[in-house]
Parts: C-alpha cells; structure tokens; sequence
C-alpha cells in the first residue's frame, strides 16, 4: 500500500474513462425478495440490492448509447462470464453479494454483446500494478456505456493475483472498463472487486504479460497497449 500511495501513477492510473456527471449518492442497498429477470433484476424469494444507475458525462464521442439494467438485481451467490480472447479464453466469476450493481453491469453488457469485439487496450506490468484492463468497447481506453453507477468499496479492498475490479477516474463511479489482475497490486482501495479469474484464464494472463506493452503510456498512468493484442472476441455467461 505504501508503493501505491507514494506512486501517483498508481492511485490515478486505472482511468474508467466513464467521464461521469458529478453528483453520486449511495452506493446498492440490500432489499429482501424482488422479482426479476437473470440480465440484471432480482429472483422471486432471494436477496436483491437497489442501484442507482445515473447518466454519464455528456459529450464523450466516445462513450456507446445503451440502457442500464433494471434498478433492483441480485445480491447474492455468483455469476459466471466466459471472456473469450484472441489468447485463449478466461472464466470470470462475478461475486453478487460483495458487488452487486458492477456484477449485474457486467453480465447486462456481456448479454448485449458489448464487450463483443473490443480490445483489451492497456497492460501494466510496474512494481505494485500488475493488470491488463479491458471493457472498452472502443479500445481507445476513452470509452464506456452511457451509463454509470456508484463505486461499491468499503475499505477494506485488495488486489491480488486473480482479482477483478472495476477502474475507474477517481469520481466516485464504474462503468464498463475493468482491469484483471495477474500480480499482486497495491493500490488504495478505491477500485471495486468484481469477482476472481479462474486458473486457465490466469494462465492467459501470464502470457500477457509475459508479452509485456509498448510503453505508449508511460510515465502516465503507465504501461502501454500489449504488444501482442489482446481482443475479447465474446463474453457470454456460463451455465
């Protein structure tokens, strides 16, 4: 934590591109029972949050028009996503009950094939940032939905090998850019923890990084595009 701190680049480097409007309140709140569908709403009989999904910020060309998902949406077990790269392909299980708005995000996106297509734009391999981010569906590390929700973090965060976490631009709010750890990364706890990238997809991420980037981004915020490129030729749930 003291190398993430005391590296500005850190703190400020996983940019979400999300430019968001400027007032944020709450964050989900738990509400027993719900009904609704398996895209985002919540289930007859099961624990469900409230989101408060708002607009974001107007006039970014790069920012792709889409719906939110439903206000209400499951707040506990997991979902499962299956990103398939020009690498290989990866399992991200996505934790409901810890980050319930940025999980039911994700699997409304990847249902209306809006990772489909875009490359993972940005790896970082530096002491204490060790990820490869993707979710723009742009791949200008610039783009994002039309839609943006509060980041769900406690204080409590860390990202080690195997984390998911939503990046975002210091504004308090997540869009669709994420960035999957491949080592562990000291960073402030700012960034929300989706969920966890099975044991094949680490090993894509190994190859990655192995790879390394092109330093287009250094010194700031670091790291480059891969320089092997990484697309995500589908994202689709699985079960």
């Amino acid at each position: 934590m003291r190398q993430a701190r005391a590296g500005a680049g850190l703190a400020g480097a996983l940019l979400a591109l999300t430019a968001c409007t400027s007032t944020v309140s709450g964050a989900a709140s738990p509400v027993p029972g719900g009904t609704g569908d398996a895209s985002g709403g919540g289930h007859a009989g099961t624990t469900t949050a409230a989101c408060e999904w708002v607009a974001a910020r107007s006039g970014n060309p790069y920012a792709v028009e889409v719906a939110p998902p439903d206000d209400e949406v499951p707040a506990e077990g997991t979902a499962a996503l299956r990103m398939t790269t020009s690498l290989g392909e990866l399992v991200l299980t996505l934790d409901r009950a810890g980050a319930p708005c940025a999980a039911a995000s994700m699997v409304h996106l990847a249902g209306l094939g809006f990772f489909d297509g875009s490359a993972c734009h940005r790896e970082v391999d530096s002491a204490g940032l060790q990820v490869l981010q993707c979710g723009d569906p742009t791949g200008t590390g610039a783009g994002g939905p039309t839609y943006a929700f509060p980041t769900e973090v406690d204080g409590s965060e860390t990202y080690p090998r195997g984390t998911i976490a939503m990046a975002n631009s210091g504004q308090g709010l997540d869009g669709s850019q994420f960035f999957l750890v491949w080592g562990d990364s000291e960073l402030p706890p700012d960034y929300t923890v989706v969920g966890t990238v099975d044991d094949a997809g680490l090993a894509v991420l190994d190859v990655v990084a192995a790879n390394g980037n092109d330093g287009s981004l250094d010194p700031s915020p670091g790291g480059g595009a891969p320089t092997v490129p990484v697309t995500v030729t589908a994202m689709t749930p699985v079960g």
